[in-house]
């Protein structure tokens, strides 16, 4: 029998390898992980004797001595109902998270900008036309016209970008790719970038990244959190006291195209879900708009 490390391990390979998770889902199972492995070690618990009681015990534990929220403890516990599935699949080891019950979570609406915000935004961001603050902008821009994730944006590289069509093709969650367009008017602006300014970030070094940057001698894509504190600055300079972060942009571009038409249908294709329900938060969004216009027009209100 492997020892609870090997079967740490096995998983590990296995949401590489075959499920192909996010960068940003890996490292949150290996960290979910490595404390319920660090928890047993502690208990003396090993494979053999882990139990359904045992596992009962650290979900107890997690709550009363971390003071963990609701959605940081449904994520431990998908992360354990994903890890003994695996055991049960290729070991034949009792599914000890078959049980095992999600808290109920609250559902938030998403957070966006109207799209006044999202215009004197873009408009900071034209001020600079330095190649550093072009680059800038085309990100922006893009994060915004496509609905992309951050970490997709930042991971683009040339060959994404088909200029012959006016499409990018992104990675996705679980490695999955779909084409999305971009509008006419910033096709000009983007190829501007491509052809003109992108070479003299690279300093004459090679770079497949759409977006690279240049760190200790060497290129590399540039990092979420080096964008988001870009996104902070020119957001800063609108004046506005408002919160932001790069996924506001997201929840912004669906709310906006949710208001102009869109279907729930072409918003999911757009932002990369894989189940439509996923993109039906929005429809709330809208509710909670109908319900002021509603009171402010209404002639009974």
């Amino acid at each position: 029998m492997l020892t609870i490390t090997e079967l740490f391990h096995a998983f590990e390979h296995f949401l590489l390898a075959q499920k192909r998770v996010s960068k940003n889902t890996h490292s949150a199972y290996l960290s979910d992980l490595s404390q319920f492995k660090h928890y047993l070690s502690d208990q003396k618990i090993t494979i053999l004797t882990l139990d359904s009681l045992c596992v009962k015990n650290y979900l107890a534990y997690l709550v009363h001595s971390m003071n963990l929220s609701a959605s940081s403890r449904a994520r431990k516990i998908s992360c354990l109902k994903a890890f003994f599935s695996f055991l049960h699949t290729h070991y034949n080891i009792p599914n000890l998270g078959q049980d095992l019950l999600l808290p109920k979570l609250e559902k938030r609406l998403p957070h966006y900008l109207t799209e006044e915000e999202i215009d004197e935004l873009l408009r900071v961001a034209d001020l600079d036309s330095s190649a550093i603050g072009i680059r800038n902008k085309v990100m922006l821009y893009l994060l915004y016209v496509t609905g992309m994730r951050i970490s997709e944006l930042t991971n683009l590289t040339t060959s994404a970008y088909h200029p012959e069509t006016g499409f990018i093709r992104v990675e996705g969650k679980g490695s999955k790719t779909r084409e999305v367009p971009v509008p006419h008017t910033l096709l000009d602006m983007l190829n501007n970038y491509v052809q003109v300014v992108r070479p003299t970030l690279c300093h004459e070094n090679r770079s497949e990244y759409l977006f690279p940057i240049l760190y200790a001698g060497t290129v590399r894509p540039i990092t979420r959190q080096a964008f988001w504190i870009i996104l902070k600055n020119l957001w800063r300079k609108t004046g506005n006291k408002k919160n932001i972060s790069p996924h506001q942009l997201r929840h912004s571009l669906a709310t906006h195209l949710l208001k102009r038409g869109a279907d729930l249908r072409s918003l999911q294709l757009i932002l990369g879900h894989e189940n439509v329900s996923t993109v039906q938060i929005y429809t709330h969004v809208e509710t909670t708009q109908l319900r002021k216009i509603y009171d402010k027009k209404h002639p009974r209100s």
